[in-house]
């Protein structure tokens, strides 16, 4: 694990100087504290910081092959890196390391651009091909590591952290507006956009090609949904019992200490279950709680642990964390809305203080249908023919009925009137078109900009899967897997996720519906394998988000901040803002009006973005 950054100039331009790179690696010596390196020659220069993983003395990187032509800087785990050193092997390759990185090089040089395909793992790669001057940039199917680039004409400059580009001469600081109104409605920038017009986001399953100064972006996968597996209900489960088992063992590979995180919920149990049946010792295992009971599951973190007699640890989140919110400003690259950052970041600090990796659960409620959002949506579905009566039904009792349960009844009449993707987009952003109109002080015509590119990758046919595809071509890598990146990396600890494993999502997505969806509960097929291990009362709980109380902090330890942040003249000139409708946002939410902590944390996180990544500060 580590971070990678580098330059290629255009034909007949000149490429930055190593200091350069040495402070582009700098910026991001919080992924990698154990190592790093700088290759460069008259066009290309890559570096890296590593945090030693497997291999811990022979994995320096840029690693090149023997004739030096290769160079590669590689951030992430191949975890099939042992089957294929010794296909390669077979095949006259001689190795000088024992490192992944190496499988990779080697890979390379007898594959072309089609090893990438043989990879299984999580990574970002840069191979810079001295002879033929290319530049190959790479990241895993589902995005777990990140990659940014920024091309200028001039020269192509990557790395794994936006703020590693803030470091290159000339580089543009120009906010996209487009990509302030998708962060506004999701919470996140959906890939390929960032924050900054001039940068990109590889996206995931592709790998792009640089030479002679031209871009070529290409998808080496794409997964399938709609081809549905015809075998019964117990072969399902003896296969996906044998698919969970060796994404976990594939993924325990390691030569340092490694735990787990434990939320409580049914994915990071399953995780831990089966690490404590591949394990020679306890698994360590570390979770995160909340004085509020309504957002606290450390019992049921603590039933898993004593069930599978793990090394626990906990912690209790305070609302003086909120002390953490500029550190993760900084971590987060850009404005990042999801407020469940903060307990991430504290349970990666916590695993820090015992361990270097950690497996998650990240990755299961797409894969197998859990999120609460699907059921809800599949309902309403369900009215097909009805739901024009129904919407009006709901309209005009949200109007006679007061407070909360009137509003709720008026939203689901919105719903159930629109068309897809509004139908299921409407349902899980951040903010109404309403509100963000109002805080951009414009009105726009498509309140779902940004996911162009996620709704291109959604099937025809099965409503489930076209609602999955979304969240896994957006929300999944855009806000899950870059809050666990990110997090993780603050704290220099590597995360995995064995529910992503290429292969088992490829088998879920293809169940029947019915396997994944049954009787109003998601996951069925999962819940069933899970048996197996758990105890019963952590099948039959219902699902829990990793959320924290914000409407309870913004009228008390978050109140000045908000405060400051609204009211503040730089706030008010910057005007990405409507600083008024903001205050009256404020203002609502402190007389108990309403609830509005979503769309103050929005607001302040954005601010505070913009005041360390805009106004000049440009180091952690």
């Amino acid at each position: 694990m580590c971070g990678i950054v580098g330059i290629v100039a255009a034909p007949g331009q000149p490429l930055a100087q190593e200091s350069v790179g040495r402070a582009m690696n700098a910026a991001i010596v919080h992924r990698g504290p154990d190592d790093e390196g700088i290759y460069r020659d008259d066009q290309a220069m890559i570096g890296m910081r590593r945090l030693s993983i497997i291999d811990l003395a022979g994995g320096h990187q840029p690693l090149h092959g023997a004739d030096g032509r290769v160079q590669v800087v590689f951030n992430g785990e191949i975890y099939n890196y042992r089957e294929l050193r010794t296909e390669l092997e077979q095949r006259g390759c001689r190795f000088a390391t024992q490192s992944d990185t190496e499988v990779i090089v080697h890979g390379y040089l007898e594959f072309g651009e089609r090893c990438f395909e043989r990879l299984h793992g999580m990574f970002a790669i840069a191979i810079w091909d001295a002879r033929s001057r290319t530049l190959l940039l790479a990241r895993d199917r589902f995005g777990e590591k990140p990659l940014f680039y920024d091309d200028d004409g001039r020269r192509l400059a990557f790395a794994s952290e936006l703020k590693s580009l803030l470091q290159v001469p000339g580089f543009r600081r120009e906010i996209d507006a487009d990509a302030v109104q998708a962060y506004l409605c999701f919470g996140y920038v959906p890939a390929p956009a960032s924050i900054f017009s001039g940068v990109r986001k590889l996206p995931p399953a592709h790998y792009l090609r640089y030479v002679d100064g031209r871009c070529e972006l290409h998808r080496y996968w794409t997964l399938q949904f709609g081809q549905r597996r015809d075998l019964s209900e117990a072969d399902a489960e003896s296969e996906l019992e044998v698919r969970l088992e060796q994404a976990v063992s594939s993924r325990l590979v390691a030569d340092v200490p490694f735990g787990a995180f434990l939320s409580g919920g049914l994915d990071s149990s399953v995780v831990v279950a089966l690490m404590a049946r591949q394990m020679n010792r306890p698994v360590s295992t570390f979770s995160i709680g909340f004085r509020e009971d309504a957002f606290n599951e450390l019992s049921d973190a603590r039933r898993v642990a004593q069930h599978f007699g793990t090394d626990h640890h906990e912690f209790i989140v305070e609302p003086d964390a909120v002390d953490l919110f500029e550190k993760l400003v900084w971590h987060l690259d850009e404005p990042f809305a999801d407020s469940s950052a903060i307990p991430t970041y504290l349970v990666a600090q916590l695993a820090r203080r015992s361990v270097k990796m950690v497996l998650t659960g990240d990755g299961g409620d797409e894969a197998f249908g859990g999120y609460d959002r699907y059921l809800r949506y599949l309902r309403l579905r369900r009215l097909g023919a009805a739901r024009p009566l129904a919407a009006l039904a709901a309209r005009v009792g949200g109007h006679l009925l007061p407070g909360s349960h009137g509003y709720r009844l008026r939203r689901i009449g919105e719903r159930l009137a629109q068309r897809f993707p509004e139908d299921y987009l409407s349902g899980v952003a951040l903010t109404r078109a309403d509100t963000a109109a109002a805080l951009l002080g414009r009105a726009e015509p498509n309140h779902y900009r940004g996911l162009e590119q996620a709704l291109r990758e959604v099937p025809e046919g099965d409503p489930l899967d076209r609602i999955v595809a979304i969240d896994l071509h957006s929300y999944l890598p855009d806000d899950i897997l870059v809050k666990l990146d990110r997090t993780a990396m603050a704290n220099s600890l590597e995360g995995r996720a064995p529910l992503l494993d290429h292969r088992l999502v490829e088998f879920a997505v293809r169940l029947p519906h019915e396997m994944r969806v049954r009787d109003g509960r998601g996951k069925y097929l999962l819940r069933k394998v899970a048996a197996r291990w758990l105890p019963p009362a952590q099948l039959s709980k219902p699902k829990q988000g990793f959320a924290i109380p914000l409407a309870d902090w913004f009228r008390g330890d978050l109140r000045d901040l908000a405060a400051d942040v609204i009211g503040s003249r730089a706030f008010r000139e910057r005007g990405l803002l409507d600083a008024r409708v903001a205050g009256d946002y404020l203002a609502a939410h402190l007389a108990g009006a309403a609830d509005h902590g979503e769309i103050l944390w929005s607001i302040v996180s954005l601010e505070s973005w913009a005041r360390r990544f805009l106004d000049g500060a440009t180091a952690g």
